[in-house]
C-alpha cells in the first residue's frame, strides 16, 4: 500500500511538472516578445505602411494580407474538412478499403513539410489555374495544409458521440441531415474548434508555403488576386534580410500572437454557444 501511494505521488508530481514546464516555456516566450516588441508596438505601427524595408513605419498592408489569407483558408478548409469527416464517419463503412485509403492519405498529408505544400500550391494554383502570386493562392494552399488536422479531429469528435444519439434521432423520424445538423455536429463542436485552431495556428505561422504562393509584396492589396505579404513572411524577411529590423520583427510577432488569440477566442466562443444551445434543446 505505501509503495502504491508513493507511485501515485510520483506520477502526480511528474504530470504537474510537465504541465508547469509547458506553462513556463509559453510565458517565457510571451515575456520575450513583450520585452522586445512592446516598445515598437503602437497604433501607428498597425495602421501605416512599412518604410525603409520594414525598419520604419508599420504593418498595415501586411496585417490586411494576413487576415485575408487566413479568412480564405478558414472559408475553404472548414466546410471541406467537416464534409470529409462526416463522409468517413457516417457514410463509409468503418475499416473499408476506401476509408483506409482516405485515412492513410490524411496521415501522409499531415506529415508533409510546408515547403512541399508551397511547391504544390505554386504549381496548381499559381501556374495551372493561372492565379499567379496572389492572396487567393496563399489562402488555398494554407487550406490544404489545415485540412488533415481538421478532418482528423472532427472525425474523432463525431466518433465520440454515443451511438444511442443516432438511434434516438432515427426513432424520432429525423433525417440523417437533420441529425447531423441538430445533434451530431453540435456535439462534435469542441473537436471541430480544436482542429480548426490547430490547423489555422500551423497555417498562420507558415513562411515557405506563402513565399511560393502569396508572394513577397508589402503594399496594400486591393483584392484577393493581388500579391500580399503575410506576417510570418514579413518576420522572416526582417530577421534574415534587413539589418536593424529586429525590433519591428518582434513587434510583428507580437501582433501575430495577438491575431491567433483573437481567432482562437472567437472559435471557442462559437463552440460554447453551440454546446449551450444543444444542452438547452436537449
Amino acid at each position: 500500500m505505501p509503495h502504491r501511494c508513493l507511485r501515485d505521488t510520483v506520477v502526480v508530481w511528474a504530470i504537474s511538472g510537465a504541465a508547469a514546464l509547458v506553462a513556463i516555456m509559453f510565458f517565457w516566450l510571451l515575456a520575450d516578445l513583450l520585452w522586445h516588441g512592446l516598445p515598437r508596438l503602437s497604433w501607428a505601427f498597425l495602421t501605416t505602411e512599412p518604410r525603409s524595408s520594414g525598419r520604419l513605419g508599420g504593418i498595415a498592408p501586411i496585417l490586411v494580407s494576413t487576415v485575408m489569407i487566413l479568412a480564405i483558408a478558414i472559408a475553404v478548409a472548414l466546410p471541406l474538412g467537416i464534409a470529409t469527416a462526416v463522409l468517413l464517419v457516417e457514410f463509409t463503412a468503418h475499416g473499408s478499403r476506401s476509408a483506409r485509403f482516405i485515412s492513410l492519405s490524411l496521415d501522409v498529408l499531415a506529415g508533409i513539410p510546408s515547403i512541399v505544400f508551397g511547391l504544390f500550391g505554386n504549381a496548381l494554383f499559381c501556374v495551372w489555374l493561372g492565379l499567379g502570386f496572389s492572396i487567393l493562392s496563399g489562402g488555398l494552399t494554407l487550406a490544404c495544409m489545415a485540412l488533415p488536422i481538421l478532418i482528423r479531429t472532427t472525425e474523432s469528435g463525431l466518433r465520440a458521440v454515443p451511438p444511442e444519439w443516432r438511434l434516438g434521432a432515427a426513432a424520432l423520424g429525423l433525417t440523417r441531415a437533420a441529425a447531423l445538423t441538430h445533434i451530431l455536429l453540435p456535439a462534435a463542436a469542441p473537436a471541430i474548434v480544436a482542429g480548426l485552431m490547430l490547423g489555422i495556428g500551423r497555417a498562420a505561422a507558415e513562411t515557405a508555403a506563402l513565399v511560393f504562393t502569396s508572394g513577397y509584396v508589402d503594399r496594400m492589396p486591393e483584392s484577393i488576386f493581388d500579391s500580399g505579404r503575410a506576417i510570418a513572411v514579413h518576420i522572416y524577411d526582417l530577421t534574415m534580410n534587413v539589418s536593424g529590423g529586429e525590433r519591428s520583427a518582434y513587434a510583428s510577432a507580437l501582433v501575430l500572437v495577438g491575431l491567433l488569440i483573437v481567432i482562437n477566442s472567437a472559435a471557442l466562443f462559437a463552440s460554447n454557444r453551440l454546446v449551450r444551445k444543444r444542452i438547452v434543446l436537449s
